[in-house]
């Protein structure tokens, strides 16, 4: 690694200046801080001279607790003081002056475990600002960072007598957009992200929220203007720009609310059971607040300021963290096939007293001894790494909906799943096992039962775990997003890497480019996954958008690979339809970035499509290069990819129900060498309504030289693996 660091101090007298510019390395964007009128904060950001960000203030209210005991022995009930003086002095939003301006530069390159390139850049010039609230003698400082790509910026809090213990009410962190921009957005929700889509100008979030805002198992909205992030605009003089945040630790998850009469969005923060949004202890701060923009949109897909925000690994032996290629007994379940339950006949369960072997198995329980002997056959037959199986604990005829505290103990399997054998027969074959712990938001008895559950997850070989967060949150009253529950999944990673288990949460907190830091966070799902499409489908441009919101803060657990379209085919009482072809499931495998990916239909209809099945089998879960050849947010997206540590090459190209022709060439493989390329595209007549199934398989010499003009049916896409060549094997193939 190597680091350029270096340091400018500027002394201030209070007063003396009010406002401060800092460029990127490249010139393009420049943060101006200042001042405003009685002491306010503001900042503003421009892109090659175009307003990004207009000036937007900045500040956290606080809650008022001067009605509380200050020493242990205070027990008078006459301590609240005068309103105006108590609003006086919680507020920090003015009344600032500037004390002292630093700014810094630094520029260094790390390696990350895993990930979509080999080396990343971190590269930024940086001003930290010290504030100080003169009737009150408190400081902040407010810290950006200005990169090639993007801003980020936070709050922090440094030791002082008249700032330890505070609550946060709101933070009042601004960003005022220049413009009505096309947004691609999904409603603003403290328990859920999963929902499609809607594009439209931020002027339509209002008329078009109910629309948008569709039923889920756990859903709290808290504004008809209120959105997510990793928000995506583009604006109509083509500046696209995302709007996130990065390191969300012991803080609350920031979601937007639109003032659409001014076109301003300011943060909106999860509360608690009790209405706070943040207890905080300085010396401390707050994540990043991240403003990620370019005139090419394919420079978003690229970026890579979230996790350069983020802290170096605290894991310092990552030796055990490896990605992993995985099938599971999942979607037999999510169609409705088969089921998660053992049994019909109990309606209500108590662990620990309701004895399973005096029930009638209801024939249908998928994850019996048998059965997950087949899916290890077809993993090992085909060089997966691993089987998930869902559905062999006790317990899932009474799960969720009921606020059930005991409702899981993660290590008692039903009768018809065999541990030891599994484990014995997994291990014979070369496959790993993948745990499942779904807790139904029971987040206190998880953490009864962690201890215990990773430990059997270590005795019986198992070192990577999906654990999932469905219904609401017990304790009672909290919500997915709030800073009790970040903690709780930090302190869930921490413990699983004193264990060496690597971490798939589904229902949590979106990323935040904490992977970085904590690496055996292995991937998310935190956003509407491949299973809606058994839950009446998603929309065909779902894939051509993720990648520009929910995967900006890190990898997501999609997991793609479903080749049967109808999924009537499976359970005559489910109608739904997978909006995609065929081709486009193996671009996801590119498209898509995660180093955890599942091929999730069934071995029985992988059986039928063997020649497809072979890009899932070939294609990469790590990398060492990236090329975003193509994009644009809810139209389509090409990548092309270098395998770790081979000169292999894979691409993948999705694309919305328009369908279009992708061009792209091939300049980033290696000169003078000969590449053989298989092609599986849609076929002529591909259609994700009508003929998702329809894809062709042809094989192409391409050297550095060549260029692809290739077709994408409606809702479909491309897959290719470049694979080095010699002349023997190029023998009677046609150049490209």
């Amino acid at each position: 690694m190597r680091k350029l660091f270096t340091l400018v101090c500027l002394c201030l007298s209070a007063g003396l200046i009010s406002a401060q510019d800092v460029q990127s390395p490249n010139g393009n964007l420049k943060l101006s801080f200042s001042l405003h009128d009685g002491g306010v904060p503001t900042y503003s950001l421009t892109y090659k001279g175009k307003d990004v960000i207009k000036p937007s203030k900045l500040g956290l209210e606080l809650k008022d607790e001067s009605d509380k005991p200050s020493n242990f022995s205070d027990f008078s009930i006459e301590r609240k003081s005068n309103t105006d003086q108590a609003n006086d002095k919680v507020s920090l939003l003015n009344g600032f002056e500037v004390t002292e301006t630093k700014t810094s530069t630094f520029d260094e390159v790390w390696q990350p475990v895993w990930g979509e390139v080999k080396d990343i850049r971190n590269h930024y010039n940086e001003l930290a600002v010290t504030l100080n609230q003169k009737s009150t003698d408190r400081q902040i400082v407010l810290r950006f960072r200005v990169f090639d790509d993007g801003l980020g910026f936070r709050y922090e809090f440094p030791t002082q007598k008249n700032l330890i213990y505070f609550v946060i009410k709101e933070e009042k962190t601004q960003f005022a957009l220049a413009g009505d921009h096309k947004t691609f957005w999904i409603p603003g929700d403290y328990d859920t992200q999963e929902y499609n889509y809607t594009t439209s100008n931020l002027s339509e979030i209002r008329s078009r929220f109910k629309t948008a805002y569709t039923p889920n198992v756990s859903q709290t909205p808290f504004s008809e203007t209120g959105v997510q992030t990793p928000l995506m605009m583009k604006s109509s003089d083509g500046l696209y720009i995302n709007i996130h945040e990065a390191a969300l630790i012991d803080y609350a998850c920031m979601h937007l609310n639109l003032d659409d009469k001014n076109m301003v969005l300011e943060s909106w923060l999860t509360p608690d059971a009790q209405g706070a949004k943040g207890y905080m202890q300085a010396p401390t701060q707050t994540p990043w607040r991240t403003v990620i923009v370019s005139d090419d949109a394919r420079d978003i897909l690229a970026s890579k300021l979230t996790l350069n925000l983020n802290d170096p690994s605290k894991i310092e032996d990552t030796s055990w963290i490896k990605p992993v290629k995985y099938i599971g007994v999942w979607w037999e379940m999510i169609t409705g096939k088969s089921t998660w339950a053992y049994t019909d006949e109990l309606p209500s369960v108590r662990l620990g007293e309701t004895d399973y072997t005096k029930t009638k198995p209801n024939g249908k329980h998928a994850a019996n001894t048998a059965n997950v002997k087949k899916y290890i056959d077809f993993a090992a037959l085909h060089g997966f790494d691993a089987v998930l199986v869902e559905g062999w604990n006790i317990g899932w005829e009474d799960w969720f909906g009921h606020s059930k505290d005991y409702v899981f103990d993660f290590v008692t399997p039903y009768p018809d799943f065999d541990v030891q054998e599994i484990h014995n027969y997994a291990k014979s074959k070369g496959v790993k096992m993948m745990m499942h712990h779904e807790t139904s938001s029971s987040v206190r008895n998880y953490e009864r039962h962690m201890e215990k559950a990773y430990q059997f997850m270590a005795d019986n070989g198992y070192n990577s775990v999906k654990s999932g967060y469905v219904g609401s949150i017990i304790p009672r009253g909290e919500f997915h997003y709030g800073q009790w529950m970040v903690n709780h999944y930090m302190h869930a990673l921490e413990e699983a890497a004193k264990h060496k288990i690597m971490v798939n949460a589904h229902e949590a907190v979106r990323p935040t480019g904490v992977s970085r830091t904590y690496p055996n966070l292995i991937g998310n799902e935190s956003a509407r996954g491949t299973e809606y499409e058994a839950f009446g489908g998603n929309t065909p441009d779902h894939t051509t958008i993720l990648p520009f919101t929910r995967l900006i803060g890190g990898p997501m657990d999609y997991t793609p690979g479903i080749f049967q379209m109808d999924v009537s085919a499976y359970n005559p009482d489910n109608n739904s339809h997978v909006n995609t072809t065929l081709a486009r499931q193996l671009a996801l495998y590119v498209t898509m970035y995660s180093p955890l990916q599942m091929a999730a239909d069934l071995p029985e209809t992988y059986n039928k499509f063997l020649d497809a099945f072979q890009f899932i089998k070939d294609v990469a879960i790590d990398w060492d290069d990236t090329k975003i050849l193509e994009a644009e947010p809810g139209d389509y997206i090409t990548i092309a990819r270098k395998a770790k540590g081979s000169n292999n090459w894979f691409i993948g190209s999705t694309c919305d129900e328009n369908g279009r022709t992708s061009a792209i060439s091939f300049d980033y493989l290696d000169a003078g060498k000969q590449y053989i390329a298989t092609i599986y595209s849609d076929a002529k007549d591909a259609n994700y309504k009508t003929n998702p199934q329809a894809y062709a398989i042809r094989k192409v010499i391409v050297t550095n030289k060549s260029k692809l003009s290739q077709l994408c049916a409606p809702g479909g896409g491309y897959a290719i693996s470049v694979i080095e060549a010699d002349k023997e094997q190029t023998k009677g193939l046609k150049k490209l």
